[in-house]
């Protein structure tokens, strides 16, 4: 899997473009995309699996739901992700397994508190490739 994001600028926010083949690949763009501002790479190691499940009326929904659930998972459960295996998606449901590890605070350095995945701004296209532009707040 390719998974791609780049970042955008907006004021007072951070924001990315997220891009892949299909949806679960622009899922796990969009996911990597967000701990890209939380955490430098690299510092995170897949030694626990955890399932996470999200649902929504539609696409956009799913996708705010996925990255917000995800932050949940970070600030109330100390996990942090290293890897995202979408196992199944459709327009309105998510399921996926995380592979990652606790919180340690002495090896993980975090760079900005992202708040939330919000609708502002936000964007899904399938051209030749899907792509998303989603706007967190910080």
């Amino acid at each position: 899997m390719t998974a791609s994001f780049e970042v955008i600028d907006h004021t007072a926010d951070v924001g990315i473009v997220a891009r892949g083949r299909d949806l679960a690949e622009l899922f796990v763009s969009a996911a990597r995309g967000m701990f890209f501002f939380i955490i430098p790479g690299g510092g995170v190691e897949p030694r626990e699996r955890q399932p996470v499940t999200v649902e929504a009326e539609d696409l956009e929904g799913l996708l705010i739901a996925w990255l917000n659930e995800l932050l949940v998972i970070l600030n109330g459960e100390a996990f942090l992700p290293a890897d995202f295996l979408v196992e199944e998606i459709t327009e309105t449901r998510l399921r996926a397994v995380l592979a990652g590890e606790a919180v340690d605070p002495r090896r993980h350095q975090f760079r900005l508190d992202v708040k939330a995945a919000t609708y502002h701004m936000l964007e899904i296209n399938r051209n030749d490739i899907w792509s998303a532009r989603v706007i967190f707040d910080v």
